[in-house]
């Protein structure tokens, strides 16, 4: 019996303003906003960590987004949810690049 896949979906900022304080509110907006949606197993935004810097670490971003879903379909109604559109609508300006990495993932 095959189990059902989970869909990985992490989302990294740049943004045009490089302050903290901009960051910051692209956190709170991205709790605001993207928290919560039916479907979602795991959520959390953050911003990157400067510690980290070795030369394996892609640092070519200011927050992260890391939603996992239940379904294919849970992601899919994501991505047309109002709550959704809302933080695009309301954030996109600030947004100097937007990487999206989505991947198929086995519940452990």
């Amino acid at each position: 019996m095959s189990q059902r896949k989970h869909i990985a979906h992490n989302v990294f900022f740049t943004l045009k303003d490089q302050s903290v304080e901009a960051k910051e509110k692209l956190v709170a907006e991205c709790n605001k906003y993207l928290s919560g949606h039916p479907g979602c197993l795991y959520y959390s935004a953050g911003l990157l960590t400067p510690e980290l810097d070795r030369p394996v670490n892609d640092r070519d971003f200011d927050v992260a987004l890391h939603v996992i879903f239940d379904s294919l379909e849970a992601q899919n109604a994501y991505q047309t949810a109002e709550r959704h559109l809302e933080f695009i609508a309301n954030n996109k300006e600030g947004w100097a690049k937007v990487r999206v990495f989505d991947s198929t993932v086995s519940p452990e």
